[in-house]
């Protein structure tokens, strides 16, 4: 049964929704140290722009079957504008926010960061599509924010001074949070391969006219950078193609607040990953991380 997209939650979120929740938190949580593999040959722009394109590519054999089914047609027609702001709230834009970011920032910071999508996805559909935020949700956005306020003002050194970079990755959730919605009111009712396939189609060419702005670097096809072009490529086909059609699928089968909830998952993943790098973890940032986490937990317990 497919729940009121416009709730925050359901009474009877199925095993296959958890299933793939956690599967996401697993691909998109790791999603960070594979931008810091790739952007150690690639700039920031091809990062953003490769992965979207690479999962166009994914994507276009289905889209050009789908392109001959009268009834996928006439569906797309009708939802082509949806569809596209979702592939540009959902996917262009954060994918060049993360990147740009990914180069100044630790893997461990951006994915607790990246667990305000939840917070925003709250406060969006309470503000424009028709939800209602209790008072505990309340006490959980505040806290969240607060948390985000705090990495925000705690430069990668874990010195005090404004970190613009953790400033984009906030910008990032609040477009994840409005597309959620978008999501959950406009096209829940398609089948996931349908608006995941076409929301590629409509935004792969605007990443492939990016790409080619960027400069060639030969560099790529080098042994020694082998695992960066294979980062990219994971984050592309994977992250970018197959993972954004089981969020869909969790969208329609739950709600759009659950489905952001995989953003609290994820910084297990990216702080795993983190230790794995070596990164280097400040207090003031540790407390940073655990209060957004902590509220995204509020916001969402039932």
């Amino acid at each position: 049964m497919v729940a009121n997209p416009g709730s925050d939650g359901s009474n009877h979120r199925p095993l296959l929704a958890w299933v793939l929740l956690c599967t996401l938190a697993v691909v998109w949580g790791s999603s960070f140290i594979l931008m810091k593999l790739s952007l150690q040959i690639f700039t920031s722009e091809q990062v953003a722009a490769g992965r979207i394109m690479l999962a166009w590519l994914f994507f276009l054999p289905l889209i050009g079957y789908q392109a001959r089914q009268p009834a996928v047609r006439e569906t797309v027609r009708s939802r082509w504008v949806y569809l596209l702001i979702a592939g540009l709230l959902g996917n262009l834009l954060p994918a060049f926010l993360f990147a740009i970011a990914g180069a100044h920032l630790n893997s461990s910071l951006a994915g607790a960061l990246n667990s305000l999508s939840p917070l925003f996805t709250l406060l969006i559909g309470a503000a424009f599509f028709g939800g209602s935020i209790r008072a505990r949700q309340l006490t959980g956005v505040l806290l969240g924010l607060a948390g985000s306020v705090l990495l925000i003002f705690f430069s990668a050194t874990g010195a005090f001074s404004v970190n613009g970079y953790a400033l984009l990755i906030a910008l990032a959730t609040l477009c994840y949070g409005l597309n959620i919605n978008l999501i959950g009111k406009y096209l829940s009712h398609l089948p996931p391969l349908v608006s995941s396939g076409w929301i590629f189609a409509l935004i792969g060419p605007i990443a492939l006219a990016a790409l080619l702005l960027t400069p060639y670097n030969p560099a790529i096809w080098q042994a020694e950078h082998r695992w960066s072009l294979l980062a990219l490529l994971v984050l592309g086909v994977f992250g970018s193609g197959v993972m954004t059609v089981l969020f869909n699928r969790v969208v329609q089968l739950t709600s759009p607040v659950f489905a952001a909830s995989v953003t609290y998952l994820m910084p297990i993943v990216s702080l795993g990953w983190g230790f794995v790098a070596g990164e280097i973890i400040y207090l003031p940032q540790y407390i940073g991380m655990g209060i957004c986490l902590l509220g995204v937990w509020l916001s969402n317990r039932r």
